[in-house]
């Protein structure tokens, strides 16, 4: 009995002991003392920069009279479309053209290589001046609706003239900004798509031959579906980051003409923070956005971890 007893007694203390030797991974020392000191920086600011944000963004949404302003609100209607209409064309294009461009970089030579290296330079730039020059250019280069490159060429080739006013009609401000972020952000997908072409075994292309699949076979029945699982995925990435782009609209139509291009991330922040002064509405706009991003993001963990992206 006494020594079942002192059993009894010394559990908690001897499971108190392996859970510190579990968390101290096997550490001793100085090494634990190390591997403390390099993760509490990156607990604080994860807690700082991340959950505290996320957390405060919640407090300042939670009032449900938010909720019925902004869906009372015409602009917002307007958004939402903006928003569904950037994310099938931005997506769906530029993941399109960066699996059509990553076989054609596939190509051997060094002008391709040269090529490549002047494709990404896009992506490579800040998007900050990527896009004021995008603005410049659209407005009094290409798109100016008296004197611009586009406007001249029409009136020249087929004798339209005026020309459209490009930045001055909804749908055209919102296709140009949709062609901006294409432009912006191919090449970035582009060097992805063309990693996962070349992590395909090349026996696979030479059995393929031997059966007769050339051309535009041997992509549909050996190259496509290998990158099938990769390319989801990356629909799934481009389609949560799209959620959040900001920059494709604010630095080329800044929102206008009459906040007509606006997408949920700059309706909130241009519109209803810096505009209106009412950052709780403009969070509440931007929350909207969750029931659509929550799902994709429960989808994307579960694609990563049952399927692992394998090629």
């Amino acid at each position: 009995m006494a020594n079942v007893a002192v059993a009894e007694l010394g559990g908690p203390a001897i499971r108190r002991q392996t859970l510190w030797r579990y968390w101290r991974g096997g550490l001793q020392g100085s090494e634990f003392t190390w591997a403390v000191a390099f993760v509490v920086p990156y607990i604080a600011v994860f807690l700082f920069m991340v959950v505290y944000p996320a957390f405060y963004g919640l407090w300042m949404g939670s009032n449900p009279a938010l909720y019925s302003e902004v869906f009372s609100d015409p602009i917002y209607l307007n958004t939402v479309v903006n928003t569904l209409i950037f994310l099938a064309f931005g997506v769906n294009v530029k993941l399109f053209l960066a699996l059509m461009l990553s076989g054609f970089f596939m190509r051997p030579g060094w002008w391709v290589k040269v090529l490549l290296m002047i494709f990404v330079l896009p992506w490579a730039i800040p998007a900050l001046p990527t896009f004021i020059s995008i603005h410049w250019m659209l407005i009094h280069w290409m798109l100016n609706g008296e004197w611009g490159l586009i406007n001249n060429a029409l009136y020249i080739m087929f004798g339209i003239d005026p020309g459209p006013s490009w930045l001055n009609s909804r749908w055209l401000a919102l296709g140009s900004a949709i062609a901006s972020h294409v432009w912006k952000w191919t090449p970035f997908w582009t060097v992805i798509l063309l990693a996962g072409r070349m992590s395909i075994p090349q026996e696979l292309y030479d059995a393929a031959k031997v059966d007769g699949a050339t051309g535009i076979k041997r992509f549909l029945y050996v190259t496509f579906p290998l990158l099938a699982n990769l390319y989801l995925v990356l629909t799934l990435l481009a389609t949560i980051f799209l959620l959040g782009d900001f920059n494709s609209i604010y630095f080329v139509t800044g929102g206008g003409p009459a906040n007509s291009t606006h997408l949920l991330a700059t309706l909130g922040v241009v519109r209803d923070m810096l505009d209106l002064g009412k950052p709780q509405l403009g969070v509440a706009a931007v929350m909207t956005a969750l029931p659509l991003l929550i799902p994709l993001v429960i989808i994307l963990m579960r694609k990563l971890r049952t399927a692992e992206v394998q090629l």
